[in-house]
């Protein structure tokens, strides 16, 4: 072997050794016997997925893809600058912008890509930086690719931000609307705010908040409360892509600059416009918000009811710290062989000693799959010692 494949065989070993392996699986995997199992009962089973509004299996917007790619072709053959740029992607970024306030928008194909963009491209060397320190690995490779200065404060304390803002006086304070490993919630009118009295920009990543929060009342942040908003299509919009949100001159700066989006070929004209479709959904169905908090307000009461300890997250993640890797390992096999699906979240990803389930809740999650889900929760966590609490009659 050559000194490469030394390299990378050394480096699975030692991820495997520590349990940290990451590798792909496919969903039916999840059943004991995935050939005898539909498609529906699969996405029953799934409390991994980020589709919080269930609108990846949306008749309507399944139609809707499929008139995109009638209309614009599969893919957009291009980079922006060059000839990859359609009325669909216009009409995406003008839906956007009417939804939350903003003046423009520019098109990722991910968000991670949109976060790094945004980061490496904006900031460099002289840049001071503070952020919560629990944001997105992507804000952080971007900020480090940047060679800004970057600050961290302790998750959502206000107090600790205010004390690095005042001292450092960045140019940006950098937060995520909804966590993804915790499912709390910043504090953003309040870091607006700070960021305002000392001359800095509020950027928020939104992708689990968006079309989400506030649960019932509409989309939760607008440009009245931050000066850039990444949202990502991936999670209640049920499709997929990115957006960068901000102001004009912000917009064009990354289209001049912006080497990710320079260089790469542009997002699918289809997907952009089932894209605008389900932001267009999102913002005239309420009753989508509200049939998910009716579904997060079940499954925290029963578990409540069993004695299942959550992190008290009021969003449709829902995490559930269990502690050790092996521990973790154990209770996920457990899930899978009774054909539940489940995040196992591993450091260094999440702290250490905090390894957890991240259950994620969705419209389509019936009472009986919570129970169902929750009942068996409830006797691997007491198996494995991490509840003493016996179950309910």
């Amino acid at each position: 072997m050559t000194r490469l494949d030394h390299k990378i065989h050394a480096k699975m070993q030692a991820a495997e050794a520590w349990g940290v392996l990451r590798q792909r699986k496919l969903l039916s995997q999840t059943a004991q016997s995935p050939g005898l199992i539909t498609h529906e009962q699969e996405l029953k089973r799934n409390f991994a997925s980020n589709d919080y509004l269930g609108l990846s299996q949306s008749p309507d917007l399944i139609a809707a893809l499929a008139e995109g790619a009638r209309r614009y072709g599969v893919g957009s053959g291009a980079s922006p600058l060059v000839t990859g740029y359609s009325q669909a992607h216009l009409e995406l970024e003008q839906a956007l912008c009417e939804a939350t306030g903003h003046e423009a928008a520019l098109l990722f194909s991910s968000g991670f890509s949109a976060n790094s963009a945004l980061m490496k491209t904006l900031f460099d060397k002289e840049a001071v930086v503070v952020a919560d320190k629990l944001i997105h690995a992507s804000l952080i490779d971007g900020l480090l690719e940047s060679g800004a200065e970057l600050r961290r404060f302790a998750h959502n304390d206000l107090a600790a931000a205010q004390r690095l803002v005042q001292k450092h006086q960045p140019v940006a304070v950098v937060t995520e609307s909804v966590f993804s490993m915790d499912g709390d919630q910043a504090p953003v009118q309040a870091l607006y705010d700070l960021a305002k009295a000392n001359d800095a920009w509020l950027i928020v990543d939104d992708a689990h908040g968006f079309g989400v929060l506030p649960l019932g009342t509409g989309l939760a942040m607008t440009a009245a409360c931050c000066d850039i908003q990444i949202v990502t299509f991936g999670k209640a919009l049920g499709c997929q892509g990115a957006a960068i949100l901000g102001s004009r001159t912000c917009i064009d700066f990354l289209v001049a600059h912006a080497r990710d989006y320079i260089y790469s070929t542009a997002l699918s004209p289809a997907n952009a416009y089932v894209a605008k479709q389900a932001v267009l959904r999102v913002g005239e169905d309420t009753q989508l918000r509200e049939r998910l908090k009716q579904v997060i307000d079940y499954f925290r009461s029963v578990c409540q009811q069993q004695g299942i300890e959550l992190l008290g997250s009021e969003t449709p993640i829902q995490p559930l710290v269990v502690g050790a890797i092996d521990t973790l390992s154990e209770v996920n096999a457990n899930l899978k062989a009774a054909g539940f699906w489940v995040g196992a979240i591993r450091p260094p990803t999440v702290p250490q000693g905090s390894a957890r389930l991240r259950i994620t809740l969705n419209v389509n999650h019936s009472r009986a799959d919570i129970d169902a889900l929750v009942k068996q929760l409830n006797l691997v966590l007491r198996e494995q010692g991490v509840t003493d609490k016996p179950k309910d009659a």
